[in-house]
């Protein structure tokens, strides 16, 4: 066992600086700190040299200048090192993706209750595991990165697109003056209620999406989800069923195999 294992750890070794050697060029390259990173593998290669050709004096010169130019490097580049690091901690990747998913809640949300408040009505589908493309087709296709400007701009009764529905798909608004089937039981909806809400429900009834509707005349926000209309939906409480449903984890693709560098080159 014991010979074994004495076996395999050059193995281990060279392989661990291989990946080392691959992640340090990958986040180097093509960077203006490459030249540092080139100028790195030479001072070792000449120290090297002077250790194999046993030059005392240029070799103690190069430890010398090594000991000093490595607290240098650390000072200069401390921002670029910080960010190399991070990429190492799960956590840090963790964290990034819920702050990105609640940054885009957070403005999603503002969104909504500022149309809520000036009492401008809006139709908003969420695409979850069943695609919308069908809709989005018969419609205008936008494909633009979501932000809270372009999303009310899209509402705003002077534009030709504010009638009809949006589709958002995860980041991207990929679709607008979507035209969505009415339920054809609007029996749980109010009086108040009009063609949105009823084509937000229908919505729901054939599809997983979510579908967020802005009354224009009561400046309520309803959500339907499985044929079911929940109305007068506080900002709290929305951003906690948006949460359930498109929760980063539950969301991510898994795959079988764990592939370390291509984990380091993300």
């Amino acid at each position: 066992m014991m010979t074994f294992f004495h076996t395999v750890i050059p193995f281990m070794e060279i392989m661990t600086l291989a990946v080392m050697v691959n992640y340090l060029l990958s986040f180097f390259w093509n960077t203006k700190s490459m030249d540092l990173v080139l100028g790195f593998f030479a001072f070792l290669l000449i120290l090297a040299i002077s250790s194999w050709l046993n030059l005392p004096v240029l070799h103690k010169i190069l430890i010398l200048i090594g000991n000093v130019a490595a607290i240098a490097v650390i000072v200069i580049f401390q921002p670029e090192l910080r960010m190399a690091l991070s990429k190492l901690s799960l956590k840090s990747r963790r964290y990034r993706e819920v702050t990105e998913f609640d940054k885009l809640l957070d403005q999603l949300a503002n969104s909504i209750y500022r149309m809520s408040e000036k009492r401008i009505g809006a139709l908003v589908a969420l695409e979850n595991e069943d695609s919308l493309d069908e809709y989005a087709q018969k419609a205008v296709l936008v494909n633009g990165e979501f932000s809270p400007e372009l999303l009310e701009t899209i509402f705003s009764t002077n534009t030709p697109l504010h009638d009809g529905a949006v589709i958002l798909r995860d980041k991207t608004i990929l679709a607008a003056a979507v035209i969505l089937p009415l339920a054809e039981d609007p029996s749980q909806l109010a009086k108040s209620m009009g063609t949105r809400h009823r084509a937000g429900l229908g919505l729901s009834h054939i599809t997983d999406a979510l579908v967020i509707v802005v009354s224009e005349e009561s400046g309520k926000v309803s959500i339907a989800r499985e044929g079911i209309m929940t109305r007068g939906v506080k900002v709290d409480r929305f951003k906690g069923i948006i949460r359930s449903i498109f929760n980063p984890p539950s969301r991510a693709k898994t795959t079988s195999k764990f592939n370390l560098i291509e984990w380091l080159k993300a």
